[in-house]
């Protein structure tokens, strides 16, 4: 498994359409052999690499059987084909890590990858565009921490950023973790920063990866490297959208009893994968691992993380909140405090807190 390859494919951003936006070239058409040929090393793929080797021979078999009656006929160019190609995927093999895409440019990774930490600069300007994956940190009334994380990119471009957004909220009496939109990324800085939420010399398991290419099985633990380390109450916001690595990241710390959920029930996108080149310009994401969780000896795929506190995804913020405040109104000894705390948690509760 390549975690670079899942990162970049889990955290390109969809640009909103709008009037001044370029329109996207014309597609190419597609003939019937083209179509055929894509489906039939896609089926090839699938069996070489897809992590449940059953489903894969069961997709194969649906999909070329699908384009032996024509059933892509309609499916006239490139992007309806990729289109048409994602759908029968997702819905054939239950995975919606399953995907196929019309990228001629595509040029897969060479077999040996590089094995030094040195950011590529390319993939280190891209992070710096997204704000290496922290879209907002912020400091809100009663002194509670808020730290809203869009993706997981590699450890090494991305780790230190991660890092001094947690440096920003050390002093807070409670932390909300906003994963609502929160699409994955690389395992190894999802225990980077969980890394954070444990005391030094405190080693967690967090989570291993079969990788059915190699038959290996990666384990990914806390780091006694990482700092600072945040020891107060915490709380992951979830929403339907939460996916793969996002996932994961409220998963472990779930499991590990270090957090309280609020939100919905997350997408349910647990096998990690890579990219493979089909012809005709054309590519697929294959999952070729499965997540092992080592607390409950299984995953989240199909069935989602489900949150300790079940709400609306737009109102998760607003209910942590308040729950922050009423446990910090609970414990307070200084009358000042306590009604500085009644007064922001009167805020909270009449929506004078901005989400």
């Amino acid at each position: 498994m390549k975690p670079a390859s899942l990162t970049l494919a889990l955290l390109l951003p969809v640009a909103p359409l709008t009037a001044a936006a370029e329109l996207p070239p014309t597609p190419p058409p597609m003939t019937s052999a083209q179509r055929s040929a894509v489906v039939a090393e896609l089926g090839r793929q699938l069996q070489d690499h897809y992590v449940f080797p059953d489903v894969a021979k069961r997709v194969a078999l649906a999909l070329r059987d699908k384009d032996a009656h024509g059933g892509y006929a309609k499916a006239n160019d490139a992007r309806s084909f990729a289109e048409a190609l994602t759908g029968d995927l997702r819905a054939s093999g239950q995975d919606l890590h399953l995907q196929a895409n019309f990228d001629p440019d595509f040029k897969p990774e060479p077999p040996t990858a590089p094995t030094d930490a040195t950011p590529d600069p390319k993939e280190m300007a891209y992070a710096a565009r997204v704000g290496f994956g922290v879209q907002s940190v912020q400091r809100l009334p009663g002194n509670v921490g808020f730290l809203e994380v869009h993706g997981f990119g590699p450890t090494e471009v991305v780790g230190e950023a991660l890092s001094a957004a947690m440096l920003l909220v050390t002093g807070t009496e409670a932390l909300i973790l906003d994963l609502r939109h929160n699409n994955g990324g690389d395992p190894a800085t999802v225990a980077h920063l969980v890394s954070h939420f444990f005391a030094l010399g405190d080693a967690r398991h967090l989570n291993s990866i079969y990788n059915r290419s190699d038959d290996s099985t990666r384990q990914y633990w806390t780091s006694n490297a990482v700092m600072p380390r945040y020891l107060k109450p915490v709380y992951v916001l979830t929403s339907h959208e939460t996916f793969s690595g996002g996932e994961e990241c409220a998963y472990d710390l779930q499991t590990q009893k270090r957090a309280t959920l609020v939100g919905e029930t997350t997408g349910g996108g647990a096998n990690p994968g890579d990219l493979h080149a089909l012809g005709e310009g054309f590519v697929a994401f294959i999952p070729d691992g499965r997540a092992i969780n080592p607390i409950t000896g299984t995953n989240w795929e199909h069935v989602g993380v489900r949150p300790d506190v079940a709400v609306a995804a737009q109102d998760a913020r607003k209910v942590a909140h308040a729950m922050i405040l009423r446990d910090l109104i609970a414990k307070a000894e200084d009358p000042r405090r306590k009604a500085r705390l009644e007064g922001a948690l009167a805020d909270v509760e009449r929506g004078k807190v901005e989400d």
